[in-house]
């Protein structure tokens, strides 16, 4: 299988999926379409369409967010597997017809969400995970609500059952949390709802990363198993 990953900022990469790849030796390709002038793979070359976070939104009018979303369009129109992680999960929404827009409150830190349906099995029902969003998602149409927290009702959902897209993050691992605060540590300075320092963000991580990356491997065995 050939998974093209869609990273948008040096800092925020693809974790434990390249883990899960490797486990499964699947061929990664890794495109930067912020950096380097759009440049996106084909709908014909992608088994697996991975769509990272970012600083961006998908309201922003810049070409390549634009040419992303065909991308994605494209894979739907075929049923191919596609992820999304926070910036990537508002793409999908917003290719799907649904809104992107200012969340009741910016989530920065740990915080646990809650699974909202058993759709998916082996998924725990209260999991700490990494918030890093001030954005959020409608619900697409014909797509069902799949993790909840106290703040943000809609922070993941599944689309038939090849298409997930999630507000937070279940990818970092313990040195790309780290990468993620040293640089952007300063997001979670200004108007944080967790009111989390970068600091407490860092020492707040979870003793064990196990459970956030074996879920994180079995929602993608999940959207790949047909």
């Amino acid at each position: 299988m050939r998974i093209n990953i869609l990273q948008h900022t040096p800092n925020e990469n693809a974790g434990s999926i390249l883990s899960w790849a490797d486990m499964h030796q699947h061929e990664v390709y890794v495109y930067h379409p912020y950096q380097f002038n759009g440049v996106l793979p084909t709908v014909s070359e992608t088994d697996l369409l991975i769509i990272l976070g970012g600083p961006m939104s998908p309201n922003d009018e810049l070409p390549w967010i634009a040419q992303e979303r065909t991308l994605i369009y494209d894979m739907l129109q075929q049923d191919k597997p596609i992820f999304g992680a926070c910036f990537g999960a508002q793409q999908i929404a917003k290719t799907l017809g649904a809104s992107v827009h200012k969340a009741p409150y910016k989530e920065v830190g740990w915080a646990n969400v809650h699974l909202m349906t058993t759709t998916i099995p082996n998924v725990p029902e209260m999991i700490n995970v990494l918030h890093w969003h001030e954005e959020m998602f409608d619900m697409p149409e014909n797509a069902q609500l799949l993790f909840s927290s106290d703040l943000v009702v809609n922070q993941g959902f599944l689309v038939k059952q090849n298409v997930i897209g999630l507000q937070f993050h279940f990818e970092p691992q313990q040195n790309d949390v780290r990468e993620i605060v040293i640089n952007d540590g300063g997001y979670a300075l200004e108007c944080n709802a967790l009111s989390q320092t970068p600091e407490t963000i860092l020492q707040m991580q979870p003793v064990d990363f196990d459970v956030n990356q074996q879920v994180m491997y079995t929602l993608l065995d999940y959207i790949t198993s047909k």
